[in-house]
């Protein structure tokens, strides 16, 4: 919708050049809003420079191994006398990839900016009352803005634990991954979430000996349950060794000084080369000038928002990991566009989280949307489910796809799609149109009496939706 309402007076801040600060800011600039963002590591912020971007280029590379396994499967023999290939993997120019791509998507953001009329500065900001930010640039120079609006979209960073302190050599946080030259033989992973379990399966395809040591019964808690068993199962036949119900307590290097040594709550001791601290993030809210002007935080140091991303302060709104919301990009840039709308008054859609589709790009790919199993279990919805293994699908047959599967929730007795899970290659890209239905209400039949190509993994979709019809 296109505002009528000239805002060239409008003045908007933003700290913070992540999606949520970014796209707010594309967004504003286009309502012709004077915009001026603030950032100190480049624009795209930690999701382009060092989490997503980065982290998802390695997994790639990781993937194109992996394929390259998959070879005598299809038939397809580049050894020698039918032996496999040894597929090696040089970490160093992996990582140099994976930086310089990043590099290039901050400079495309910076520059598709300032093409559009948004002041860039590279700098750190701090309120100094609701209507003024004071920022000291990359020069040094301090100086104030006035703002009528602000957003606040400054991030996180990974925590760390006291005993395991990071020094980018062989007790690692995930930003510093990307600096090693050679791979690591034995990594141990510390914590079985979402970065974990990524980078979990992405060093296992790189090549190397992979240890996940996880606090809880299963990687991926609080993931859909059937999910987390197929990645577990992936996981024990290509060796990873997951360690359940273990807490790190601390990381040390060992007495040679050329490996390290985690040693766990209840005294065991595990030995590696390496280990990645990936025990969740920490808001980067602390100096941020919060307290003065009474902008209400949680326990754990994230903004509160509501669903229009505002904090309590009418003026000043949050996007983005900061608030706690989701942990994803594209969340973050639904926030920051949503708090736009809201502040120069144009008909808003309010962050919607139960239609959220997320993918967690381990291998297989984990992709959800919507309701979970866990909640219809519980009573709080009622909802008919089929789950289709992919090992049926043909198209999986030809791709020698072993794992995976497409599960499907609708409401009960009125059919109305409701949530789903993809398992399996590609689930960031079959989500899609159960995320559209799931966005778009729609009912089981519109999926099972739309055509789809055979064969495709997409079927599987078609096939579920209609035997949801049957139970209908």
């Amino acid at each position: 919708m296109t505002l009528k309402t000239d805002f060239s007076s409008h003045k908007l801040v933003i700290l913070g050049g992540g999606p949520g600060g970014y796209e707010a800011a594309l967004v504003a600039a286009s309502h012709g809003a004077d915009v001026t963002i603030i950032e100190d590591k480049g624009m795209g912020g930690s999701a382009v420079l060092t989490d997503v971007v980065p982290s998802k280029t390695l997994i790639t590379s990781a993937d194109a191994r992996n394929r390259f396994g998959k070879a005598q499967e299809l038939a397809i023999s580049v050894g020698e006398d039918d032996n496999p290939p040894q597929i090696s993997v040089d970490l160093a120019k992996v990582n140099q990839r994976l930086i310089d791509l990043a590099l290039q998507q901050s400079h495309d953001i910076k520059r598709t900016l300032e093409r559009n009329g948004v002041k860039v500065i590279a700098g750190r900001g701090m309120l100094i009352d609701r209507n003024t930010v004071q920022v000291t640039d990359a020069d040094g120079l301090t100086y104030e803005l006035n703002a009528e609006f602000i957003l606040l979209a400054v991030g996180t960073h990974p925590r760390e634990l006291p005993t395991a302190q990071p020094d980018g050599q062989r007790i690692l946080n995930w930003t510093q991954l990307y600096d090693l030259k050679e791979l690591p033989t034995d990594l141990i992973v510390v914590g079985s979430g979402v970065t974990g379990a990524e980078f979990a399966s992405a060093y296992d395809g790189l090549g190397s000996n992979v240890t996940l040591i996880s606090s809880r019964d299963q990687v991926l808690p609080g993931e859909d349950g059937d999910a987390a068993t197929v990645l577990e199962n992936v996981f024990e036949r290509k060796g990873v060794r997951v360690l359940p119900r273990s807490r790190a307590e601390g990381a040390e290097y060992n007495e040679a000084g050329d490996g390290v040594v985690v040693t766990l709550s209840d005294g065991r001791k595990v030995a590696g080369s390496h280990v990645l601290i990936a025990v969740g993030s920490i808001p980067n809210t602390e100096n941020l000038g919060l307290d003065a002007v009474g902008v209400e935080i949680s326990e754990t140091g994230h903004i509160n928002v509501d669903r229009v991303s505002r904090t309590n302060i009418s003026n000043i709104y949050a996007a983005g990991d900061c608030t706690g919301v989701y942990p994803l990009a594209s969340v973050a840039a639904m926030q920051g566009r949503v708090a736009v709308s809201h502040m120069l008054g144009d008909t808003v859609k309010p962050l919607r989280t139960h239609q959220v589709a997320a993918n967690i790009f381990t291998a297989p790919e984990i992709a959800t949307v919507g309701v979970s199993q866990s909640e219809i279990e519980a009573g709080k919805y009622q909802a008919d489910m089929v789950m289709l293994p992919l090992a049926t699908n043909a198209r999986a047959k030809m791709l020698a796809v072993e794992d995976g599967f497409i599960k499907i929730f609708a409401r009960k007795h009125s059919g109305t799609v409701i949530g789903g899970v993809v398992v399996g290659p590609r689930a960031s890209e079959l989500i899609f149109p159960l995320s559209l239905a799931v966005d778009k209400k729609l009912h089981v039949d519109d999926i099972a009496e739309t055509f789809a190509v055979y064969p495709s993994l997409s079927g599987s979709i078609s096939e579920a939706a209609r035997q949801l019809h049957i139970m209908q």
